[in-house]
């Protein structure tokens, strides 16, 4: 239907603009929006919104890298070990895990509290504070390849796992955001060309809904590179409690569709 296209354009639009100055592409505030409002079946709404990060994507990624923020190799890293596992994920998402009730519980129990948390430590910061230092390769290896793999089953931007984790450590914000960002981005489109694969062995509903993934791409594209022009001129401080918020938010949101 006309509405949803539209609806969906105006959804990714604002969400991109809020959430790519902390990393975020959206994608997993999107996904509530469109199982719940726009209809997408489960599991086509994984896939449609690979399609958004893929096409939104560039807009953050390209402000970011033309403002240098992409200098250094943990965005190549993230890489590295994101992709084989959004791969292994959409594998595991088409096969084993159709439905999103376990995926909505796992979230809000990461998410609240590690939220919670960073709001918290921002605004009561600890005498000793954080060295921000990169995690060992061992442990962001582990990290990104888990956050591959959720990502890969829920078609969700890794930016939203991975950002708190690594804000939590003390890193700055200015150095996740284009990071996060640019992994998403990869990642999502091997997520998405797996599917495409997959929906020729499945008979379900696993094709994403071209139409629908675009109309919310472009939106992204816009508002990502809204918010990734906005980030440099926001303090570090109100970064920090923009990721926090949404990560509680959406923790309790996810918390209360899957107890309803």
């Amino acid at each position: 239907m006309e509405w949803t296209i539209w609806a969906g354009f105006a959804a990714s639009l604002l969400i991109s603009t809020v959430t790519a100055p902390v990393g975020v592409s959206g994608a997993v505030f999107l996904l509530p929006v469109q199982l719940s409002v726009l209809g997408v079946p489960s599991p086509a709404v994984t896939p449609t919104n690979l399609l958004f990060n893929v096409v939104a994507g560039p807009g953050a990624v390209w402000r970011y890298r033309r403002d240098g923020a992409l200098r250094g190799g943990l965005a190549r890293r993230l890489v590295a070990w994101t992709l084989p596992g959004v791969i292994a994920g959409a594998a595991i998402r088409v096969f084993a895990l159709p439905g999103p009730g376990v995926f909505r519980l796992l979230v809000a129990a990461f998410l609240l509290p590690l939220g919670a948390w960073l709001c918290l430590r921002t605004l009561r910061p600890v005498r000793k504070r954080l060295d921000g230092a990169e995690p060992s390769a061992p442990v962001l290896a582990a990290l990104a390849l888990t956050v591959g793999v959720v990502g890969g089953i829920y078609g969700i931007g890794g930016g939203s796992l991975l950002g708190p984790i690594l804000a939590a450590r003390g890193m700055p914000m200015a150095r996740i955001a284009p990071a996060t960002l640019a992994a998403t981005f990869t990642t999502s489109i091997a997520g998405a060309a797996a599917y495409a694969v997959l929906a020729l062995a499945s008979p379900g509903p696993v094709a994403p809904d071209w139409w629908l993934g675009l109309a919310c791409g472009l939106g992204g594209l816009i508002g990502g590179y809204l918010g990734a022009r906005l980030q440099p001129r926001l303090p570090e401080t109100a970064l920090r409690l923009l990721l926090g918020t949404l990560a509680a938010a959406l923790g309790t949101v996810y918390a209360a569709q899957a107890l309803s």
